[in-house]
């Protein structure tokens, strides 16, 4: 995607697109938006650690969920919920930990090429979440991604566009309508350019340091209108 002074144009859309696309197309952005977790909860890692070692303390109350969620759950995941009543899937209990691995290596490569990776989102690459963009400036449609309704994703388009009336899809809008895929990376390069512009919810505190080792999802905090 690029920007201008008075217009965003979307330049180029590729789907499927494999490692070396990505990391080409990562290295001629200014940041870059990735829907995937960036790491693991800590609590997870040691206690896999501890499990490995035979050294894995008993929970007091071993049937309750709260000592699990803990292990699912990382603080961003926790403030997404909490400020958007939005679930992310959990990278430790869910079919996402797939891309993790392979988002973990491509991370990886980035850094090995120079590209020093920042988990926190101050770097070149930021983790991003669609839904939690589209909650947050208010354009979010139910059911946008079912096959079977398709009609949703083309009105969630024209939700998008008349809130961004800047924003040019050029001959790339009837992709964009059709594939959930591809309008998911439309709303990962607005909130890349978002975070770029410090506009969204920063890690506070103490969640800093989680940030640096477990990922941070960048939570557009103004309307996306303002990203011009």
């Amino acid at each position: 995607m690029g920007w201008a002074r008075t217009r965003a144009v979307i330049q180029d859309v590729i789907c499927p697109a494999d490692d070396d696309v990505i990391l080409g197309a990562i290295e001629h952005a200014a940041k870059t938006g990735i829907d995937c977790p960036f790491g693991w909860p800590d609590a997870f890692v040691e206690f896999v650690i501890a499990h490995r070692a035979d050294h894995v303390a008993i929970p007091q109350d071993s049937r309750g969920d709260d000592w699990r969620r803990a292990l699912t759950m990382r603080r961003t995941d926790v403030f997404v919920q909490n400020t958007l009543h939005a679930a992310p899937l959990s990278v430790s209990a869910d079919k996402i930990a797939h891309v993790a691995l392979r988002c973990a290596v491509l991370l990886a490569r980035l850094d090995a090429a120079g590209r020093r990776v920042d988990r926190s989102g101050a770097g070149p690459v930021v983790e991003v979440y669609p839904a939690a963009s589209l909650r947050s400036w208010g354009l979010y449609r139910p059911g946008y991604k079912d096959s079977d309704k398709r009609e949703v994703l083309s009105c969630l388009t024209d939700d998008l566009l008349a809130a961004a009336p800047w924003l040019d899809c050029g001959p790339h809008e009837q992709t964009i309508r059709r594939s959930h895929d591809v309008f998911d990376a439309v709303i990962a390069a607005l909130t890349a350019r978002a975070a770029g512009q410090g506009l969204t919810f920063p890690p506070s505190g103490d969640a800093q340091v989680a940030a640096e080792a477990e990922g941070w999802i960048a939570v557009p905090n103004s309307p996306v209108g303002q990203l011009l």
